[in-house]
């Protein structure tokens, strides 16, 4: 994958995440709070826990840092898989939110 091709499916995935995150506050009272700096987005929930997504461009991956720990993302057959084969971004973005906000929430690609 080009630098190009990275910096715009990274980009693709973090609007993605700031769209789940106004979509989910407009139909739950998930309170979530994104806030995004650069290649970051942090999401802060009502309990005051957060998750943080940032892109890692040397590597072209996604990190996601949540409670339960780190995960490492790479685009692979057209998603961004993780790197220890333990699912796509939006499904551990999904469980790992419900989780933190004690509600269920998904978030979509």
């Amino acid at each position: 994958m080009t630098e190009t091709e990275y910096m715009d499916r990274a980009d693709a995935l973090l609007k993605a995440v700031e769209s789940n995150c106004d979509r989910i506050n407009d139909a739950f009272d998930a309170d979530l709070d994104n806030q995004r700096v650069g290649g970051m987005v942090t999401i802060t929930f009502a309990n005051g826990s957060q998750i943080v997504i940032n892109q890692q461009k040397p590597l072209h991956e996604i990190w996601l840092a949540a409670r339960s720990g780190g995960f490492h993302f790479r685009w692979t057959d057209d998603h961004w898989q993780d790197t220890k084969g333990q699912g796509e971004f939006f499904s551990a973005l999904s469980k790992n939110a419900t989780t933190q906000a004690g509600l269920e929430l998904q978030f979509l690609p």
